[in-house]
């Protein structure tokens, strides 16, 4: 389109005082565009974890469900750790078969004969996804592999709730002490979505208590969070948010940290789940 500015009518003359009075009204105009986006970043998704030292149950999944603010969630299973076990993902099913959520799988070892969608666009469509046990060292191995573990940080990013037990709560800290290595429990490097250390199992596997004593102790981890089977903690963008249990009077979770050159375990409140 060609414009005549030749024939634009303008006005004869323009009174200083317009142009104050339009320069004023263009102010108010920027600031409230500035203060909608400002309002429009205030309102980023939270951000949830939640790791549980072992023992998945329904429990668990019920809080999985409220954290992601839906009546009936799509909820993904993540097997890696085992495998792709087919036991795993049958217990997945019948886990959840009676709960409000619309389950999934998604295995690593697949096919692009047989899958066409990408990991990144099955998890992120999900509004929770769930990490099952196993091996935990093969499984940060095999996520950064394929881009997985990037996936999962946009899915946190994006409010996806993140969880599991096991080496699925191991996952998403700094590091933490594994099985996954022949002979004795050993060190792994995780994401590193909560900066702490961690240790599952804490009151199951008679190992595991004096190994993260003694790894916290010589500074190999930072300070961080110790769990029992059947407890976990909700974290709440990066923070801890709620302590839970099926059994605090048997189940805890504990903060272990060093002070005075002493390690301390604080055994955290919890809140019983059924």
């Amino acid at each position: 389109m060609i414009y005549d500015f030749v024939n634009v009518n303008l006005p004869k003359s323009i009174s200083f005082t317009d142009i104050q009075t339009n320069i004023l009204v263009m102010k108010k105009q920027l600031l409230f565009l500035i203060l909608m986006l400002g309002s429009v970043s205030m309102q980023a998704q939270d951000q949830y974890i939640f790791p549980y030292g072992g023992g998945q149950n329904k429990a668990f999944m019920k809080q999985i469900i409220k954290l992601t603010g839906k009546e009936r969630p799509k909820i993904c299973f993540l097997p890696t750790a085992s495998g792709d076990s087919e036991q795993g993902i049958i217990r997945w099913y019948d886990l959840v078969h009676d709960l409000s959520v619309e389950p999934y799988v998604q295995k690593v070892w697949i096919s692009s004969y047989n899958q066409k969608a990408s990991f990144e666009e099955v998890l992120l469509s999900m509004d929770a996804i769930v990490v099952g046990g196993g091996n935990t060292l093969n499984m940060i191995a095999i996520w950064k592999a394929q881009g997985i573990d990037v996936v999962l940080k946009k899915a946190l990013e994006k409010g996806i709730v993140l969880a599991g037990g096991s080496a699925g709560s191991l996952a998403w800290f700094d590091n933490g002490t594994t099985d996954s290595r022949p002979k004795e429990l050993s060190v792994v490097e995780c994401l590193g979505f909560l900066p702490y250390s961690h240790s599952p199992h804490y009151h199951s596997e008679e190992y595991r208590r004096p190994l993260y004593h003694k790894n916290i102790l010589n500074g190999i981890f930072k300070a961080g969070y110790a769990m029992d089977d059947y407890s976990g903690v909700i974290f709440k963008n990066g923070k801890p948010f709620k302590v839970v249990s099926t059994d605090p009077t048997k189940y805890n979770c504990y903060f272990v940290s060093v002070k005075e050159g002493k390690v301390v375990e604080e055994k955290l409140d919890a809140e019983k789940i059924e």
